[in-house]
């Protein structure tokens, strides 16, 4: 299988994955308002899926390194395949409440403070799991993203005739998607081998890795998103029509998603093995200052705050370019 050796590459993975998982919540604003969240949720997980499956019989079935794709899951303990499929269980949930947030605050809000404190949270657990770098450093660039989330949920209280209990809804469902993310990671990393060149036996390898825990997102979802089109979070209930009668431009843009989101985690769940969990993922969740971008400059959902709102968005920003450089540099002091 293809793997990355070298901490300046992992790092540039890193940055990539921050750019797809700060830009995969763009699709869903652009099919008709129509199209609910709950049938655009659909075809993403089905994109994440296929994109599991499409780089595991890709790159994870080349080269000379760990296990071919196959053979690995193969060799898999029921432990590993457990703990993998546990992540993608606990992810969905949480990425669910986090679609909520967004078609509820906006990306600029949803972000910051749900995927924020999902970095805080998961960069403690994955360090504790597997110590690497400097913790000085690390938790450092931690605090710093903590500020910003606070300067982003200070700047959402700013924005004019936003309804209470709406707005109220999506600060608590960001945050219940922070717990949630803070924790999915760590139970993919307990399924993989800490060395990607010669993987331990019973363990997985990337690749393999990241499938098992696309199939715990698709299965949970029967659940979790059957649950939620019969009770969302706000408007009608929706049905399984609903979504068959969909068009395919607009299924396609729920499976863009679903492929932009799925081409960003494996390549951090690669970079893992030289950037260690912890900083993989905490790079990685620098996704939020991207997708704090999209929704400030392009989507416009701070249109109208009161004055000085300018200055918490652009302390925001501040303290989380603060954060993800102190994190950059602790794996290497």
């Amino acid at each position: 299988m293809v793997i990355v050796q070298t901490y300046s590459c992992a790092v540039a993975l890193c940055f990539v994955t921050m750019l797809c998982w700060g830009s995969w919540a763009n699709t869903q604003k652009l099919p008709p308002k129509t199209w609910r969240f709950e049938l655009f949720y659909w075809d993403y997980v089905l994109g994440i899926v296929l994109t599991s499956l499409l780089f595991g019989l890709t790159l994870g079935s080349t080269g000379t390194a760990g296990r071919a794709f196959a053979q690995d899951l193969g060799q898999a303990s029921s432990g590993s395949l457990v703990s993998a499929f546990i992540g993608g269980i606990i992810f969905n949930a949480g990425n669910i409440m986090l679609i909520a947030a967004i078609d509820i605050a906006g990306m600029a809000v949803a972000f910051p403070v749900g995927i924020g404190l999902a970095l805080v949270l998961g960069v403690v657990v994955n360090y504790m799991g597997a110590p690497a770098g400097s913790p000085l450093l690390l938790f450092g660039g931690v605090a710093a993203v903590a500020a910003a989330i606070i300067l982003d949920a200070l700047a959402y209280g700013r924005i004019p005739n936003q309804a209470k209990s709406a707005g109220s809804k999506g600060l608590l469902l960001s945050v219940g998607c922070g717990i949630l993310m803070g924790f999915f990671y760590r139970f993919v990393a307990g399924s993989m081998s800490s060395n990607f060149v010669q993987l331990e036996p019973g363990k997985m390898g990337p690749y393999a890795a990241v499938f098992i825990f696309s199939l715990g997102v698709l299965a949970s979802n029967v659940a979790f998103n059957t649950f939620i089109m019969k009770k969302p979070f706000r408007g009608e209930p929706v049905s399984y029509s609903d979504y068959f009668a969909g068009t395919l431009t607009t299924h396609g843009f729920g499976l863009l998603g679903g492929f932009i989101w799925g081409v960003g985690t494996t390549l951090n769940i690669l970079a893992s093995g030289s950037a260690s969990f912890a900083i993989a993922y905490g790079l990685g969740q620098g996704a939020t200052m991207v997708a704090a971008l999209w929704g400030v400059f392009i989507w416009k959902e701070f249109r109208g705050a009161r004055p000085g709102t300018n200055v918490l968005i652009g302390l925001m920003f501040l303290f989380y370019l603060l954060g993800l450089g102190l994190i950059i540099v602790a794996r290497q002091a």
